[in-house]
């Protein structure tokens, strides 16, 4: 079981600065979307969110909305969160210090950056990691790709769980495993209760489309010359005539019938043995 890749996401500053109070201090911490990361210090953040200051004060006296709103698309653009512009809008002050808040909710995958320490603009901070979705990847021989488009639905089996859980069918990887002569199917799984964790190995079932077929017994079908018959019921009572029909295979006991016969054709399923010499006698076949 993996990561769905496309739930991974970085931290990374648009601006340096130094480290004040680190929240997410250990690894694989589970956050929620907004919450603080750290708290920073940022000379070039404090000096745009003074310029913004300026601008609300200078706004109230001698309107110039474009000179405000050059100052605060410039706080956005550092990664500002609306919340600490709006802070600054009604308190009129400003804080030295800039909150670094997830952007996902998820595990802390990685941190790079301890109490105090400085850091550099665009240098990745955190990974956080959500586990909402994660992909199950499972080996397929090639023999068994003929059989993969029939597949349509996967449940997913793991010990130590009693729930079991429903995949979805995602890509089929392109390349082929050399040493074991497989290929790699991905599936993905819904995990909003984060139970299942990367890393995890589990079971897989699957089953196909299910498909509706015309069946006879084995019983009540008769291979002669390399060509199958049924005997069926004629316009008289207990008259009984050989048809050939054509089946395919599906199981020890059963064939399906693709042609020769319809739904509510009466056969002789016992007795074959007897109707052929009858048949043979009376010169039907």
């Amino acid at each position: 079981m993996r990561v769905d890749e496309s739930l991974r996401y970085s931290v990374a500053p648009r601006f340096s600065g130094f480290v004040e109070t680190l929240y997410a201090d250990t690894l694989y911490k589970y956050v929620h979307e907004g919450d603080v990361l750290a708290s920073v210090y940022s000379p070039e953040v404090l000096s745009a969110k003074e310029e913004y200051l300026a601008s609300l004060k200078y706004n109230k006296i001698h309107k110039s909305i474009e000179m405000l709103e050059s100052s605060r698309e410039k706080l956005l653009l550092l990664n500002v969160s609306p919340k600490e512009i709006k802070s600054i809008e009604e308190s009129m002050k400003v804080s030295k210090q800039t909150d670094i808040s997830a952007p996902k909710s998820g595990y802390v995958f990685a941190k790079n950056i301890s109490h105090l320490d400085a850091f550099k603009a665009t240098q990745k901070l955190f990974e956080i990691v959500s586990l909402e979705r994660v992909w199950v990847e499972m080996q397929l021989y090639q023999k068994e790709l003929a059989t993969l488009d029939a597949l349509d639905s996967f449940k997913v089996k793991v010990i130590g769980i009693e729930d079991s859980f429903e995949a979805k069918k995602e890509i089929l990887y392109p390349m082929l495993n050399t040493k074991e002569t497989t290929l790699t199917l991905r599936l993905s799984v819904n995990n909003k209760k984060n139970l299942l964790k990367a890393g995890m190995y589990v079971t897989i079932e699957s089953h196909a489309k299910a498909e509706e077929y015309l069946m006879l017994p084995s019983t009540a079908v008769l291979r002669k010359n390399g060509v199958f018959y049924a005997f069926v019921a004629g316009e008289y009572e207990g008259e009984y005539e050989p048809k050939e029909i054509e089946v395919k295979v599906l199981d020890a006991k059963r064939y399906s019938v693709i042609r020769g016969l319809k739904e509510g054709d009466v056969v002789v399923n016992n007795a074959l043995f007897l109707m052929d010499s009858d048949a043979q006698i009376n010169g039907t076949y």
